[in-house]
């Protein structure tokens, strides 16, 4: 098990691990159901993909709205006067003219080989308001000592990103620090092997997804296929391990 260590400057950034709100961004609890309202938990492997990572709550007593009018970014919120001295304040400020930075003074320490990379929180591509802040993916590797300032894409013109006390606005996930891969096509045994793979359970999704099956309010079907053959694969690996 990797771990993770933290300082900051300011405890209500309190990271922890990305957690599913329901009822929240994640939607209601409307269970897997025949009319039920389709939501982003439904799918596992989106939920499976939000929780990787570690979240971080905007920290301060008021909103901050970010908006761009006539093409130029103007930040309305009351922030009071600075906490400490030598700090930039507001913490918020334009980086060039597509861009905007949050002063976040954050150190996560990760063990030798791996990073951290920001990107957007998960709530980003549930919101339909578009009003979440736009994590920019940037890649801290272990030996920087602080994440100074946090990158964030501008909203269009007209639109507004919000950050709200108490909500997520940003998700860092751990990495290897390389990306040490490359790309090739499969050789023929393998892709006769994956295409056995693929047509079995084709040919299998009315059994296995028999008791999951159902239809969303919006006519989209849904079956429990993968979430059935990801429970049987860790099932499968937890006695491997003992």
């Amino acid at each position: 098990m990797n771990v993770v260590k933290y300082r900051t400057r300011e405890a209500r950034l309190r990271p922890r691990r990305t957690k599913l709100e329901i009822p929240g961004w994640a939607g209601e609890r409307e269970p897997r159901a025949d009319g039920s309202r389709e939501y982003v938990w439904h799918c596992l492997p989106f939920s499976e993909g939000a929780q990787y990572g570690i979240e971080l709550f905007y920290p301060y007593q008021h909103d901050l709205h970010v908006t761009t009018r006539e093409g130029h970014l103007v930040f309305e919120g009351d922030f009071g006067p600075p906490p400490e001295k030598g700090l930039q304040w507001p913490p918020f400020r334009t980086f060039g003219d597509k861009f905007y930075t949050y002063q976040i003074l954050l150190d996560l320490k990760v063990e030798q080989g791996f990073a951290i990379r920001t990107e957007p929180h998960p709530r980003f591509y549930s919101d339909s308001t578009n009003t979440v802040p736009i994590a920019v993916p940037a890649l801290l590797r272990n030996w920087w000592p602080m994440m100074f300032f946090i990158v964030f894409k501008s909203p269009a013109e007209g639109a507004t990103h919000i950050f709200r006390p108490g909500e997520p606005f940003a998700q860092v996930i751990v990495v290897p620090e390389e990306a040490n891969f490359v790309i090739e096509e499969m050789g023929e045994e393998e892709c006769a092997e994956r295409e056995l793979q693929a047509r079995r359970i084709h040919e299998s999704r009315t059994t296995l997804s028999a008791e999951t099956h159902w239809t969303s309010k919006s006519n989209t079907v849904f079956d429990g296929t993968y979430r059935n053959i990801l429970r049987a694969a860790k099932a499968k690996a937890r006695g491997t391990e003992d």
